[in-house]
């Protein structure tokens, strides 16, 4: 098994833009079976949308917009990747939050490209193993989890193959203490975190007041004006997740739900 430590940047922007976000850089370090680095990969994406960078994302990122209009577009360079993944018998990816996993997808759907390969990949939340470690809730960047093994960063935060070596030397350091049985696949989610958020703190709200959640209750109490349930994709996800936390240990109870 070889481990393959992911990171990527995309052309996230702070202004409203119906035009989606685009993977510019892929990075990633292949570890071996006993954690060492034995191969990398680093390219550059130029975008079909929002070809010039904008002054966020330069100094973010730090890339040169004369590297962006040289580099090779997502077909080829996604192509080259899954080339170079393949060059393994079997891998796990390795990211840092849900974000990398999921940009590569909506972009890979985006240039009309079969995405077969990676809904079929399994992928560690290295960012979620990190915080069950720590035991702690909040979400920390890689450079703080850094600083908490008191292990020197090098290189330059976003920048993807950089990236990818540090979130490598936090994998590396508490890589006993990982639970693989948690490894994922790229699902996809119809409802944001905020509404998903809202669903969470409705049950216990409905709980705390000793009403018996309902549906339709959270719908009329909690959605109003507030969500769009035009999509029944994201009804059926929402409608899931308010089983999910109504099941966590809901006493059962004989009241009736207040109408």
């Amino acid at each position: 098994m070889d481990y393959i430590i992911l990171d990527i940047e995309f052309n996230g922007r702070k202004f409203a833009s119906d035009l989606p976000m685009e993977v510019i850089e892929i990075g990633a370090v292949r570890l071996d079976a006993t954690l060492q680095p034995i191969d990398l990969f680093s390219s550059l994406v130029k975008p079909v949308y929002f070809s010039k960078l904008n002054g966020f994302i330069k100094k973010k990122t730090g890339i040169p917009q004369e590297d962006i209009d040289q580099a090779d577009g997502f077909r080829k360079v996604i192509m080259d990747f899954i080339n170079w993944l393949n060059r393994s018998k079997d891998f796990l990816l390795i990211t840092w939050g849900g974000e990398d996993l999921k940009r590569i997808v909506y972009d890979t759907r985006m240039h009309k490209l079969d995405d077969t390969f990676w809904m079929d990949a399994s992928y560690f939340d290295l960012l979620k193993g990190f915080t069950r470690y720590k035991n702690v809730t909040n979400d920390v960047s890689v450079e703080a989890a850094l600083l908490d093994l008191n292990i020197a960063a090098e290189g330059s935060a976003h920048r993807a193959l950089d990236d990818a070596r540090m979130t490598a030397e936090v994998f590396r350091a508490i890589f006993t203490e990982l639970d693989f049985e948690r490894k994922q696949q790229y699902i996809d989610v119809y409802a944001n975190a905020k509404e998903r958020r809202l669903v969470k703190t409705a049950v216990r709200a409905m709980t705390a007041q000793k009403v018996v959640p309902t549906w339709d209750l959270l719908v009329e109490h909690y959605f109003l004006n507030k969500v769009d349930l035009t999509d029944p994709r994201k009804i059926s996800e929402l409608q899931t997740l308010f089983a999910a936390e109504v099941g966590k240990g809901q006493p059962s109870s004989n009241k009736a739900p207040v109408q």
